[in-house]
């Protein structure tokens, strides 16, 4: 099964515009979506740790994003059935969206390690220009070889 990342036009437009702020900075944070159907993810919400990043570095933090989850799952009636957390997201501005080494054992301690996540995908995104955003996903499960994700932008 591939599993899907569905990336509403408001949530790329919002991470665009955020991305515009950082300027040469990484940035990241958690995402939130909602499953359609086994597989397949459309993102709801996500947080942003405009502060954290370096320039070829993004390590979230962690009481900030604490704090946003607890906000969402109070919007969404703590409904975990509907919404939850499905992964993390950063940027590499004017890099490859390839995720790096650091990257993907990031998430595979985030799968394999002692808290009750047994899958998360990575979303990797660039905007170096205002009408630009790319985008590259990883799924990560417990026990498994990553495999790439397929990204579709939703109007």
């Amino acid at each position: 099964m591939t599993v899907q990342l569905v990336l509403p036009k408001p949530i790329r437009l919002r991470m665009m515009s955020a991305l515009a702020r950082a300027e040469q900075r990484e940035i990241g944070g958690v995402l939130m979506a909602r499953q359609i159907e086994p597989g397949i993810f459309k993102v709801v919400d996500f947080s942003i740790d405009e502060v954290s990043g370096e320039r070829a570095h993004f390590v979230r933090d962690h009481t900030y994003h604490n704090a946003f989850l607890q906000a969402f799952f109070e919007r969404t009636g703590r409904d975990y059935e509907t919404y939850n957390y499905v992964g993390e997201w950063h940027s590499h501005p004017r890099l490859p969206i390839l995720p790096s080494i650091t990257d993907l054992e990031s998430m595979e301690e985030l799968v394999n390690g002692e808290r009750d996540i047994s899958f998360a995908v990575l979303l990797v995104v660039r905007s170096d220009s205002p009408m630009e955003f790319v985008a590259t996903s990883t799924f990560h499960q417990r026990g498994c070889a990553p495999e790439p994700v397929k990204i579709r932008a939703e109007d």
